[in-house]
């Protein structure tokens, strides 16, 4: 998947077991990002930041859904320790995961294994991808401050509404 393709449709279940359908985003601006596991220190991270923001995501016109493999089960259990606010879907078959490029095969320490890649996708009204965002750090450290890459994810929403700005 790259800029400008047409966004896989889906239709999974989300914290609370609902069908949610990419067709309920239609007309709309999406982030979609996927993420290996629910309560790992850097999925934690990344769900709090999408979170903190999504009162801005929201004026911008823009929802935010996580989707990973964890169970529906999974998720209402992250969404209440964390007291987050996003909308979690969860792709057990990995088959969403799969149409996104985000289900890949991976390295560490030699062994050779199949998992998440942690990728953002900004998705815009007529359901093109609008941007990508692949091999995702959560916040990265620089001399001055730390960048947070949904803050990264807002302004490109930003910048892509408003070219003219």
């Amino acid at each position: 998947m790259n800029k400008g393709d047409k966004a896989p449709q889906f239709t999974l279940p989300d914290q609370n077991g609902e069908s949610v359908s990419s067709n309920d985003y239609s007309g709309k601006w999406l982030v979609l990002y996927f993420y290996p596991k629910d309560n790992t220190p850097g999925c934690t991270k990344e769900a709090e930041d999408f979170s903190s923001l999504m009162d801005k995501f929201e004026e911008d016109g823009c929802s935010i859904v996580g989707i990973s493999p964890d169970s529906p089960a999974s998720h209402t259990n992250f969404i209440q320790k964390h007291e987050l606010k996003i909308n979690l879907l969860s792709d057990e078959s990995r088959e969403i995961l799969s149409l996104y490029d985000a289900w890949v095969l991976k390295k560490n320490y030699g062994k050779e294994y199949m998992g998440v890649s942690r990728s953002t996708f900004l998705i815009d009204p007529e359901f093109r991808i609008a941007e990508v965002w692949r091999n995702v750090r959560v916040r990265r450290k620089t001399k001055s401050c730390e960048i947070l890459h949904a803050q990264k994810v807002l302004e490109k929403l930003r910048e892509l509404r408003n070219p003219l700005a």
